[in-house]
């Protein structure tokens, strides 16, 4: 067993219950299984978190972490708040390289809510999601670009309802999901309701490019 800083530690304990949670579910996952899949013993486990749902609970605490660097990242270049809430609609964590066993973690924690701790965990992910994408159209509206005829906290509601949905049904690849035949995904539509015109410019010009491209392959292909 290779020994680690108390820190670096914490975070390997993490990064294996991500994927032990998001396998086996809270349930069915094991602090010994756990402790053989990360290369310790489970006095190590229990140095760290005092039982099995603090590991659980640390594991959704931190997906809220990651999830708002993501998107920090992920927005930082935008030149104004319309392209930044453009970024944030098309940027589902659920489905990222980076975020879905984590998410998948936290699906299954929505089957755990009888627990009061599980409960209270899952809320206070959702407030701070919430908060940060009604935040950024807030930040919209004060330029105009985004009508202030909803209030941003249910417009945040509405993002956050669509990705979720969105998250849920990806992995079952059912065709045609969540775009149709023309290529106009449900984002496309859900980001021209918010910014209007500047939305729907950006889209008639992504399906332009798109038809060209089409064009040319057929003609490559004659």
């Amino acid at each position: 067993m290779t020994r680690l800083p108390a820190a670096q530690r914490r975070e390997q304990l993490l990064d294996t219950a991500v994927n032990l949670f998001a396998e086996k579910g809270f349930a069915g996952a094991t602090t010994s299984e756990l402790a053989k899949a990360a290369g310790v013993t489970e006095p190590i486990i229990y140095r760290h978190f005092k039982s099995k749902k603090n590991l659980f609970i640390s594991v959704i605490e931190r997906t809220s972490d990651l999830t708002l660097e993501m998107w920090e990242r992920q927005l930082a270049t935008a030149k104004d708040p319309a392209q930044r809430l453009r970024r944030l609609i098309g940027a589902n964590p659920m489905v990222s390289e980076q975020g879905r066993g984590m998410y998948r973690v936290v699906v299954q924690a929505m089957m755990e809510i009888e627990d009061p701790d599980v409960l209270k965990a899952i809320r206070d992910h959702i407030i701070r999601i919430h908060e940060f994408v009604t935040h950024e159209i807030v930040l919209a509206q004060q330029e105009g670009q985004v009508s202030k005829r909803f209030s941003a906290e249910i417009s945040a509601w509405l993002l956050l309802h669509q990705g979720l949905g969105f998250g849920i049904l990806a992995p079952l690849n059912i065709p045609h999901h969540a775009h149709d035949d023309s290529g106009v995904r449900v984002r496309d539509v859900i980001a021209e309701l918010m910014l209007g015109d500047r939305a729907k410019h950006l889209l008639d010009e992504r399906l332009r490019k798109t038809m060209e491209r089409g064009e040319e392959s057929g003609h490559q292909a004659e």
